[in-house]
């Protein structure tokens, strides 16, 4: 296997995501990527408006650099990792997708339709980028975490409500996929 062509093998990113959460665990810290918004939102000064934003920041800079490390990484992976773009779909599924518009479906990783230049001049795509992230961060925020960190850390620490926070999530994504998704395109 070429690892430069295809997705990193079990083996490897399962292993390196527990070493992660071991460290994180043995240092006290819970992994997860929407209290960084919380933090990067009080570093902007959302605390002189709202009393949610009044903490202290800086016990947070641990997790800032995760999310540096995440675009840095995001970076190097996708321009020297990942040479191959090609996914594998079942042609059923890319020819479902291709009905709906996304005439790239199986040939890149984001479909144009959604994030090319061209996508945010349209103003229903632009409405829908925006109305999404508004539901993911108050989805996020109402459960008390986003998807790694009650998939990853919330049930790596047994917590029973990131395990229902979880099949929420799951069940979200399918009535998402299977009934609003074709309504929407």
């Amino acid at each position: 296997m070429n690892w430069i062509y295809d997705s990193w093998p079990w083996y490897i990113s399962g292993p390196l995501i527990s070493l992660v959460m071991f460290l994180l665990l043995m240092m006290g810290k819970r992994f997860g990527m929407s209290s960084n918004l919380r933090t990067m939102c009080t570093l902007c000064g959302a605390g002189k408006t709202s009393d949610f934003f009044k903490f202290d920041w800086k016990a947070q800079r641990w997790n800032l650099i995760v999310v540096l490390g995440v675009i840095i990484g995001g970076a190097i992976a996708n321009n020297y990792l990942s040479l191959n773009t090609v996914i594998p779909l079942e042609t059923k599924v890319a020819s479902d997708l291709k009905s709906l518009g996304f005439q790239s479906a199986g040939e890149a990783y984001m479909p144009d339709l959604l994030f090319s230049e061209d996508a945010l001049k349209d103003p229903k795509i632009l409405i829908l980028l925006i109305l999404g992230g508004l539901l993911v961060g108050f989805g996020a925020r109402y459960a008390g975490g986003c998807t790694s960190g009650h998939a990853i850390s919330g049930l790596s620490n047994l917590q029973i409500p990131s395990l229902l926070a979880v099949i929420g999530f799951f069940i979200g994504g399918l009535v998402m996929v299977h009934f609003i998704f074709p309504l929407i395109f």
